[in-house]
């Protein structure tokens, strides 16, 4: 009788299945000397750069899960691995598919297992894609003999140093002139560089700024670089006025000057000053002899004359003269100086300041003139506008602003009751007398010195006493059932320091655990309520609950007390630091229980199929 088509089919399936279970009980009752499943089932020798690792199946393979394969290949091929995470190189730009697609071991020592059809390889596909010319290059010329096709360099330097006509005093970035159609045939963009041609710089040809050929950056940007025959002429300057030819001439045309002396200086001319010739002024080398700007500068000798003031004015001559002629003296108005003159003092001799007529050595400062009528003997410096005016030297400001200084009076310190006496000793000493609170204040701090001295973090000035304290800046804010709780109930004095900020110091009466999970309470416990609690163990741990553990209770794994410092004392993370009286099989299958037992039941295996078992139906609990 024919049997059906997939019984037919399955036939041989069963024939090899109970071969290999033959294989598997041959294998069980032989010497110790015989090979493991592995090195029986082998397909076929590795190629030669494996072969270290044929008796190590481990090194590529995972038993039961075929994809991890990939993985452990870019474990050690990391550079290939790299690419792949990165979508960059040869490897990171295929579709993604399984390593053994391309590269297939077990194929001998001899095999290749990574071909490469060089004619229809798309370099595109590569970081490098290879463009112009270089599509027509051999791989050879670029692709070292014994060296992986990846650590070919991509700088163009690397393959055309023999080209460069340069000598590498342009860098390697040949690719700002050179493209890969030709290496002779190059475009540069002279605006790129630190001397952009503007003007007749256009139509110059490069020879005639770059005279040694090649090695361009030898070639002068300044203009007396190549212009210094025009400078040494006869209608030229001889040096006399610097290398900085720009500052007249322009890239247009050589001449005429451009140079304008009221926006081109900080020194416009006016008057007499414009029809003077410049050699009247710019006798010497423009930059080495610098010429002073000041009237003095080229007027000394009518200062120096009968009728000037020998220097006893100082050198600020337009003060008084103009350019329109020296001999015209404009009127001097003293309220443009650095001294404006108001109330009394506009009626003052002027021989009452100044005592020379060296005019600047007069005093700007009140005590200069004053010094006599001052009663606080200099302690308040020399700003004696602070308080006087220029009517009357005994008439002072009708009240001192005391806001201006750096202790402002406000709310209690502002009240009349508060005289200047009670904080300044007296006309000697207003400037030192100290900022603080706690200088006047000392005899009211309770906390003896504790809280340091900055009283106003705590105590305002309308009232010494604090009416409610914020603790919501300080390093332990009030939440929860702590908001209502008396101040006395955690700081037992006024030393408020004193006070522990750890819950554990308070809350010992309420610990249930013995101190198993130390004294950090807040990891579980809120302000809300001390019975709320909750702890996430799969998110603030590295242990995840499911299945029978959710109902196991937090001490039947954490039973040791705390080490100080920690929330909890050391706890194995694997399956046999809690199960090991539970391992009928004393440890023959190693402590990764989890490959067998699942976390709902202990005695409820998985099968090669996924399935759940019970423990009665393979009492060994191995699988197969």
């Amino acid at each position: 009788m024919a049997w059906p088509l997939p019984l037919r089919s399955w036939l041989p399936r069963l024939a090899r299945g109970l071969a290999l279970a033959a294989l598997l009980g041959a294998c069980a009752w032989a010497p110790a000397r015989a090979q493991n499943i592995e090195s029986v089932l082998r397909p076929g020798e590795l190629v030669q750069s494996h072969a270290k690792w044929e008796e190590e199946c481990s090194k590529c393979h995972v038993r039961f899960d075929r994809a991890a394969q990939d993985r452990l290949c870019m474990d050690c091929h990391k550079e290939v691995g790299q690419d792949m995470r990165d979508r960059s190189g040869f490897h990171g730009r295929q579709k993604p598919q399984a390593c053994r697609t391309c590269h297939t071991d077990h194929k001998g020592r001899a095999a290749r297992i990574a071909l490469l059809d060089k004619p229809k390889f798309d370099h595109a596909q590569t970081d490098y894609a290879l463009r112009g010319k270089h599509a027509k290059v051999e791989c050879e010329k670029c692709h070292e003999p014994k060296k992986k096709y990846r650590q070919a360099s991509s700088d163009c330097n690397a393959c055309h140093k023999k080209d460069d006509v340069h000598k590498g005093s342009l860098g390697v970035k040949c690719t700002d002139c050179h493209t890969e159609n030709d290496w002779k045939e190059a475009k540069f963009d002279h605006d790129k560089t630190h001397f952009a041609l503007t003007g007749k710089h256009v139509d110059t040809k490069c020879v005639d700024c770059h005279k040694k050929g090649a090695d361009y950056k030898d070639a002068p940007r300044t203009c007396v670089g190549c212009h210094r025959k025009d400078d040494d002429g006869r209608k030229g300057h001889k040096g006399l006025y610097g290398e900085k030819c720009e500052s007249c001439h322009n890239a247009k045309a050589w001449k005429p000057a451009t140079f304008n002396h009221d926006t081109d200086t900080k020194y416009a001319l006016y008057g007499k000053h414009r029809s003077t010739k410049c050699g009247d002024c710019h006798s010497g080398h423009l930059y080495k002899e610098k010429l002073g700007t000041a009237c003095i500068d080229c007027h000394k000798q009518d200062d120096d004359g009968l009728k000037g003031h020998k220097g006893s004015l100082g050198r600020d001559c337009a003060a008084c003269h103009t350019e329109r002629g020296w001999k015209e003296k404009g009127k001097f108005d003293h309220d443009k100086t650095k001294f404006p003159l108001l109330g009394k003092h506009v009626d003052t001799k002027c021989a009452d300041c100044h005592k020379s007529t060296n005019y600047k050595e007069a005093a700007k400062d009140c005590i200069g003139c004053h010094k006599k009528d001052d009663k606080h003997e200099a302690t308040l410096g020399a700003k004696c506008e602070s308080c006087h005016i220029e009517r009357d030297w005994k008439t002072t400001t009708t009240r001192f602003d005391h806001d201006k200084t750096k202790f402002k009076l406000r709310n209690a310190h502002a009240a009349k009751k508060v005289v200047c006496k009670d904080c300044h000793r007296d006309l000697k000493h207003y400037r030192d007398t100290p900022l603080d609170c706690h200088a006047c204040h000392k005899k009211d701090d309770k906390h003896e010195g504790q809280l340091s001295l900055k009283c106003e973090s705590c105590h305002t000035d309308r009232d010494w006493k604090v009416p409610r304290f914020d603790h919501t800046p300080t390093r332990f804010p009030l939440l929860g059932r702590h908001g209502p709780v008396k101040c006395n109930d955690c700081h037992k004095s006024l030393r408020y320091k004193d006070a522990p900020r750890d819950c554990w110091s308070c809350h010992q009466k309420d610990d249930k655990h013995k101190l198993k999970f130390g004294i950090a309470c807040e990891s579980c416990h809120n302000a809300r309520a001390w019975g709320i609690w909750d702890y996430d163990h799969a998110k603030r741990a590295k242990y995840a609950l499911d299945g029978a553990h959710l109902k196991v209770s937090c001490e039947a794994c954490h039973s040791r007390p705390a080490p100080k410092g920690k929330a909890s004392a050391e706890v194995g993370k694997t399956c046999i630091a809690c199960h090991r009286h539970d391992d009928v099989h004393d440890g023959a299958f190693g402590p990764t229980c989890e490959q067998c037992h699942g976390t709902d039941s202990w005695k409820r295996i998985r099968t090669r199929s996924g399935a759940a078992a019970d423990r009665h139906a393979n009492p060994s609990g191995v699988t197969t």
